[in-house]
């Protein structure tokens, strides 16, 4: 079952639901599908087809969404990238998924432009974009009206996500109408969504993230309300204006919705099934988001652009933090780190001993390896199961608590120890808005715990913090940091992950002239 196919089954369901909302234009399913016909027409016009990469650089607009739907259809392969690439990265891209068309818009035009010089794909312009072959419009004109279907298979690949490229150059995950299909549904279960919910298009459409929330709606016959531009005030008058039912957000953007000094003012009450991913929660946010927002249902949802569920957790009320079971169509194991890729599946560790998660690759959630990069591929893949990177433990529960990476690990002295129960002590300081924890060089040590803390309060001082950590009962003293430095923000990847590498290579903006250790 291809999801170009599934789109159609849904529109012939409930053609006068509303399906996409930007701004005053309001789309029923119905609509929406004949948008969807002249795009993917047009682009069969400009002789794309089966098969064809098309690289797509655009902000989260409705444009951006009835083109996803368009090459579905005529099954090409919608290749997003994050708008925000330099050229130098664009040209990468293109030229690595061998892409057929470029799709862009006045914020990625010149980046693009900057990158095509020596190539040549189509190019395609939304929103007024300059040096186009042809206009979003243009291809709408273009249009027959009826695309020409081709014979999709389960396993033709219908998507190809790029890895954030933290270390090296990022890697394509190319994903099948039956890995997209299944994550949808495991995304709708695992969320407990039903017909007709309704959700906000903030997490970007190169994203795993993005991707769930725009299937799983047209699954359900929703509503997805785009949002091109975030901010936390327009998030929440949307959520308020439009009856916003889900969300599936990063934890960053439930902190800005929180520590906005009008939340209180927004009525949110059909707010009622809340998610997260993408990275860590430290448990004082979590413990705000049961306070302010009153969930029915707050689930923690861990997974990957490769294999989209690991676990989820929907007891967050009961253990902050934790990543729960494996995912319905999952199985997971933690074993011996190894960030050589030496371990295998059977070096398993016992409950609660730190170690790196590894995800059963049978699920129809999971990729089969990395576009053009046999390499990576042998180090991820291994005798069936795929090795994340991240580090983990189960507790005497069976439940999965994840530590962060594998290469995030600090060693101190011999003592493994892990940023981000480090950071959830912090976090709980009253004067303290964001903490990340990194592990910089240290001469007797090898590695000295260094907090980098974003003040709440202007008055907080490093003798108020080292105090605080020697005072908790959650954090062994040898886990105490012994350096603080105050910063004006947290570097942080597109969708919230924090990037430690910038800290550890002092990419920051410190607030005051000296970094200050304690004993």
């Amino acid at each position: 079952m291809d999801l170009g196919t599934l789109f159609e089954f849904a529109v012939e369901r409930h053609p006068r639901y509303e399906a996409l909302v930007q701004g005053g234009t309001r789309f029923t399913y119905e609509r929406m599908n004949i948008e969807i016909n002249r795009a993917a027409s047009g682009l069969q016009a400009l002789g794309i087809g089966q098969g064809d990469r098309i690289l797509i650089v655009l902000k989260n607009r409705l444009e951006t969404v009835i083109l996803y739907w368009a090459i579905q259809k005529i099954g090409a392969v919608y290749t997003p990238i994050n708008f925000r690439m330099s050229s130098e990265e664009i040209k990468y891209c293109i030229q690595d998924a061998d892409a057929k068309a470029v799709i862009y818009e006045p914020v990625s035009e010149q980046a693009v432009l900057g990158a095509i010089k020596e190539l040549s794909p189509v190019k395609i312009g939304v929103q007024g974009a300059l040096g186009a072959d042809i206009s979003y419009e243009g291809l709408q004109d273009k249009g027959s009206g009826e695309p020409a279907r081709p014979e999709i298979q389960d396993d033709d690949v219908c998507l190809m996500l790029y890895t954030s490229g933290t270390t090296g150059r990022p890697k394509g995950v190319p994903r099948t109408h039956k890995n997209e299909y299944g994550a949808a549904v495991a995304h709708i279960i695992q969320n407990r969504y039903e017909v007709q919910e309704s959700t906000i298009g903030v997490m970007p459409l190169y994203h795993t993230m993005g991707m769930r929330s725009l299937l799983s709606m047209a699954f359900l016959n929703g509503k997805l309300v785009m949002t091109p531009d975030y901010n936390a005030q327009a998030v929440l008058e949307l959520l308020e204006k439009e009856k916003i039912s889900c969300v599936y957000l990063v934890p960053t953007i439930f902190h800005d919705l929180l520590y906005h000094p009008e939340f209180e003012k927004y009525n949110l009450s059909s707010l009622t099934k809340l998610g997260y991913a993408g990275a860590a929660m430290t448990n004082a946010l979590t413990e705000m988001i049961f306070e302010k927002f009153k969930p029915a249902i707050f689930v923690n949802h861990y997974g990957s652009s490769e294999v989209y569920t690991f676990s989820i957790c929907d007891y967050l009320n009961r253990k902050p933090g934790c990543a729960g079971k494996p995912g319905f169509h999952q199985r997971l194991r933690v074993v011996v780190p190894d960030p050589d890729g030496n371990s295998t599946p059977d070096d398993v560790v016992p409950p609660g001993i730190p170690g790196e998660i590894i995800a059963d690759l049978r699920t129809s959630e999971a990729f089969q390896g990395y576009w053009n990069r046999p390499d990576a591929t042998k180090k991820a893949i291994r005798d069936g199961w795929y090795f994340t990177g991240d580090m983990g433990m189960f507790d005497e529960d069976g439940d999965l608590f994840v530590l962060g990476r594998v290469d995030d690990m600090i060693i101190s002295g011999g003592e493994n120890i892990h940023p981000l129960e480090v950071e959830d002590v912090i976090a709980k300081h009253p004067k303290v808005a964001e903490v990340a924890v990194v592990g910089l060089p240290d001469v007797r040590w090898g590695e000295i715990v260094t907090a980098f803390v974003v003040p709440k309060d202007s008055a907080l001082t490093v003798e108020e913090m080292d105090a605080y950590c020697k005072n908790s009962d959650q954090l062994s003293n040898f886990k105490r940091p012994r350096k603080y430095v105050l910063v004006k923000a947290i570097p942080k990847s597109p969708v919230g992950k924090i990037l430690r590498r910038k800290l550890r290579n002092g990419e920051y903006e410190e607030l005051y002239l000296k970094r200050e250790s304690v004993s």
